[in-house]
């Protein structure tokens, strides 16, 4: 028996997907948001982690994974449902550790092959998400500005930012443009726009 736990933070999909995948013989099947998820993947204990990437708690699939460990035992596959537009949202899934990448306009029989696929430890990538793929190897911003652009997204202004990340406010001045000249952005709010559309925040 597959033990799965699928996270997702709308109630209507994961309730809809969660009854879907139960209907199979050789899966159990539990459902949790992202904010419940390590709590509950500790006392689920699964074999495989589907996950959507998209939602804003999904940036902590590596923390769900290694919580769901446990004190003994491996940790479970990570199978990512993404999208190919949303390349940054791949590329968290691909350094959280993720075994499998399912594109959320593939039908059920598809998501059902990835499941017992990434199970068995084999890679499973839908072929569609390919070209997503592409533009996440071409992420332009490093881990740091990644965070001062998150932040920043989030609403803390530049010196929030500095004190929160321990940097001085010129140090946080200078990620700022740097951001905005590597994602091609006229202002702040530009690159924030532009980043939220390509899935990096």
């Amino acid at each position: 028996m597959i033990r799965v736990l699928l996270v997702h933070d709308a109630y209507l999909m994961r309730s809809a997907l969660t009854a879907l995948l139960g209907r199979e013989r050789d899966l159990q099947v539990s459902g949790s948001s992202w904010a419940a998820a390590v709590t509950r993947a500790l006392s689920v204990r699964p074999h495989v982690c589907v996950v959507d990437v998209d939602c804003p708690g999904a940036v902590r699939p590596a923390a769900l994974t290694a919580q769901a460990r446990g004190v003994t035992g491996p940790a479970p596959a990570l199978l990512a449902l993404a999208t190919a537009a949303r390349p940054g949202a791949l590329r968290r899934a691909f350094d959280a550790g993720a075994l499998g990448y399912v594109s959320k306009d593939a039908g059920p029989r598809r998501l059902l092959e990835a499941i017992r696929q990434v199970a068995e430890g084999e890679r499973f990538v839908d072929e569609s998400l390919a070209f997503g793929f592409l533009q996440a190897a071409e992420m332009p911003l490093t881990p740091r500005e990644l965070s001062v652009l998150r932040m920043a997204a989030e609403g803390s202004t530049l010196a929030e930012i500095a004190r929160q990340l321990h940097l001085s406010l010129g140090t946080v001045r200078n990620y700022m443009s740097a951001i905005t000249r590597k994602t091609g952005a006229r202002n702040r709010v530009d690159a924030i726009r532009k980043s939220q559309h390509a899935g990096w925040v």
